[in-house]
């Protein structure tokens, strides 16, 4: 009766889940507007569609970048003369000359422009505009990236300094990879499926004319092109990654090794050699692993997830695992095909191959698949479909409708504008140097303003590297404010990732150890990114539009809401490095310094090789936890970093972690206050907000009050603490006050007395 009850909730589950993507890509009428052989939508009062169609042919089904157009009809007004058709919001003006052609090639604004307010300036758009001042996306790989050498393969993004980008959905733009875009049709097994437009000749534009209000922007993007799913909790903990012909034993020894020296983790990878010779295999190599399920299941009792390569472009060969089976269900003789080939855009092949191959691997105990698409990079039976995206599409949407109980994942490359519904990315294979290190923050927190908020880097650089103890931990300290936190690194000899293998391990280690402090904010982040559009790591020119030192410090970056990263990036002299800064105006909390600076300024300041630059919000309170080895459960208890300089307010945001409860309402938000007076420092923890199963019900908690003077009196809900339960430390200025047994559901309020 229990199995019976936990799968009917697992159904219910994925069913409201379900309905929370179950996107309507046809607009309300009363948000379209036609002339002749054009065609508007109203969607934003910011965001206009633009189509022209000579045979008046208009897509209405979902594309790859845009999933959903049903919004809420904006406010907006259409008037005509005998020459001109008007489309006015509260926020852009259109004017179309009626018959005339669409096309970016005229650069004609008499045809059609667009009119809107920028910092109180008119801005004109027409069709062809250069957008020179557009502010990028990402790109498809890092493949091959040396220093900054890949800046110039960045797509254009969803935001521009000029006040206005333009969506191309049009089957004549390229995206990154030389692809284009195709419409979902109909469904295969539950999953919308690939078809062409209904007309190739179609122009078919998305104006978004959002100024500088970058936030804004981004999240009316996630209305019409899908949310970012959040992954599972356990994927932003530590993995251990290599290229390398590990063994079974192999295997066991490294994790033997990882827990015998206390180092957190929760994902390894087992790369390509996992199976038999080629570079395309589906197959247990059993003279490396002869016992691949007793492998898996040994890991998973150490509370490591699996993650398995693959490069499935070359098919299915004949000396494959189950290909006689596959085969016969493709219809070919298994007696004289040599291969079956790929061919994911036919729905037989996409069911066939994933019920005679890639499911038998999961049932071995594969929790997710590192997608690694390297070859063509179009389809070749489909002209234009991308490889990537088609493949991160499927294999996405097959663990969403085949393991309904868990949270759907893949480590894929980018596919193009659309990618970001299937999280997660890996940049793939840089240079291990310190200019390509210096690269990363830029290109990592630029990719969101595509909303690809998970991108996944090989910290200590992939190829050509020298086991640099400095370069390999300063690019750890950059993973730790990084949206993946994941070793991993080339077969070559010469290229180390075992942390433990280097002198300053226990350097190495303590970055380990504070990405795992950090989860719960990091965690909380991640439904940010869900609900707004703003990713984890995202450019300071969001919440300062208007600075121009928020575009030029670019190697700098916001960490959620309320950690400011400006990690160090280059070698340093004599143990010490020195780093420019800038910070916003305002108040911050310098972690390194501990204490609180003023913004609006730039200095330079020396760092020691364990230092890392970053700041915290004045007025912060940064949820951590504390001794945290591995994801799997929930700890007990919580600290809570309440950062001086203001006062202010944070959020702790809980779940069951890979489920897709989360779409549904299966979530809590606890709410933490702080207001300091010249005698006092309140903090208050709110009523929990929410619910979902298995959340606590009390909770213990350490509040460090940062950078304090030595209190005079702690009290609890208005009673006074004796001094067992709190601590001053002189040394670092830190107030620790010790709470237990706190109930989730009612307010707490702890008020300490400071001064004289």
């Amino acid at each position: 009766m229990k199995k019976i009850l936990l799968l009917l909730y697992f159904v219910c589950l994925a069913i409201a889940a379900g309905a929370q993507d179950n996107y309507e890509p046809k607009a309300d009428p009363k948000a379209v507007v036609e002339s002749g052989c054009a065609r508007f939508t109203v969607l934003t009062p910011q965001m206009i569609r633009i189509q022209y169609s000579k045979e008046r042919k208009f897509e209405d089904r979902a594309t790859f970048a845009v999933v959903n157009r049903r919004l809420p009809v904006p406010s907006y007004s259409k008037r005509e003369d005998g020459t001109f058709l008007y489309i006015s919001t509260d926020a852009l003006e259109l004017r179309y000359r009626k018959n005339a052609e669409i096309n970016a090639a005229d650069k004609n604004p008499d045809a059609l422009s667009i009119t809107f307010k920028l910092n109180g300036r008119k801005v004109v758009w027409y069709p062809g505009k250069d957008d020179a001042l557009n502010l990028k996306g990402t790109t498809r790989t890092l493949d091959g990236c040396i220093g900054d050498s890949k800046r110039s393969e960045l797509e254009n993004g969803l935001l521009s300094r000029a006040g206005w980008s333009v969506i191309d959905e049009s089957y004549s733009a390229h995206r990154g990879d030389g692809s284009r875009t195709f419409a979902f049709d109909g469904n295969v097994n539950g999953m919308p499926w690939v078809a062409p437009l209904v007309d190739k000749t179609a122009v078919d534009w998305y104006f978004l004319g959002y100024g500088h209000e970058y936030r804004k922007a981004l999240h009316d993007y996630t209305l019409i092109g899908g949310k970012q799913p959040m992954p599972p909790l356990f994927v932003l903990g530590y993995w251990y990654s290599k290229y390398q012909r590990y063994s079974q034993q192999d295997f066991v020894d490294i994790v033997t090794d990882i827990k015998k020296n206390h180092i957190p983790i929760d994902v390894m990878i087992l790369d390509m050699d996992w199976h038999t010779e080629g570079w395309t295999g589906w197959t247990w190599n059993k003279e490396l692993i002869p016992d691949p399920q007793g492998l898996l299941r040994w890991m998973h009792g150490q509370g490591l997830k699996v993650s398995m390569n693959l490069h499935p472009a070359d098919g299915v060969d004949s000396d494959e695992e189950n290909f006689s089976l596959l085969a016969k269900d493709m219809g070919m003789d298994p007696a004289t095909a040599k291969v079956v080939p790929w061919q994911l855009e036919n729905p037989l092949f996409y069911k066939n191959m994933f019920k005679d191959i890639i499911h038998h691997r999961e049932k071995d105990g594969v929790d997710f698949w590192w997608l690694d698409w390297q070859q063509n990079l179009t389809n070749p039976r489909m002209e234009g479909l991308s490889e990537t995206f088609w493949c991160n599409h499927v294999f996405y949407n097959d663990m969403r409708i085949t393991h309904p109980e868990l949270r759907p994942l893949i480590f894929h490359r980018w596919g193009g504008l659309g990618s970001h519904r299937y999280p997660i990315g890996f940049s793939g294979d840089s240079f291990s140097t310190f200019p390509t290190l210096a690269f990363q923050p830029y290109f990592t927190a630029t990719a969101a303003n595509v909303c690809f908020g998970y991108w996944g880097h090989d910290l200590g650089g992939h190829q050509h590297g020298n086991n640099d103890p400095e370069l390999y931990l300063r690019w750890m300290q950059y993973g730790v404010f990084s949206p993946l936190f994941r070793t991993h690194a080339t077969n070559d000899p010469k290229i180390e990732m075992r942390i433990w293998k280097y002198p300053n391990f226990k350097d190495l280690l303590q970055t380990v150890k504070l990405r795992y402090e950090l989860m719960p904010y990091i965690y909380t982040a991640a439904r940010q990114a869900y609900d707004t559009g703003v990713s984890i790591c995202r450019p300071l020119y969001y919440d300062h539009p208007e600075e121009n030192n928020a575009y030029r410090y670019e190697d700098e970056y916001m960490f959620g809401d309320d950690i400011l990263v400006a990690p160090v990036l280059t070698a340093g002299k004599n143990g010490k490095t020195d780093r420019k800064i800038w910070l916003p105006e305002g108040k911050w909390f310098d972690v390194c310094r501990n204490k609180v600076v003023e913004g609006d300024r730039e200095f330079t300041d020396s760092y020691t090789q364990t230092e890392i630059p970053y700041f915290y919000k004045a007025g912060s309170v940064i949820v951590n936890y504390e001794n945290v080895m591995n994801l799997n459960s929930r700890p007990d208890r919580i600290i809570l970093k309440v950062v001086p300089g203001a006062d202010g307010s944070s959020t702790l945001y809980e779940d069951e972690n890979n489920t897709e409860g989360y779409k549904s309402g299966l979530f809590t938000n606890t709410r933490f206050d702080q207001k300091r007076t010249s005698g006092s420092i309140t903090l208050t923890i709110n009523a929990r907000e929410g619910s979902f199963p298995g959340m606590p019900e009390k909770r213990d908690y350490t509040v460090r009050l940062l950078a304090a003077s030595a209190p005079k009196a702690v009290s609890l809900d208005g009673k006074r603490l004796d001094g067992l339960k709190w601590t001053y430390d002189k040394a670092t200025r830190t107030v620790s006050i010790n709470l237990t047994g706190i109930p989730c559901d009612r307010k707490t309020v702890v008020k300490v007395s400071v001064g004289k």
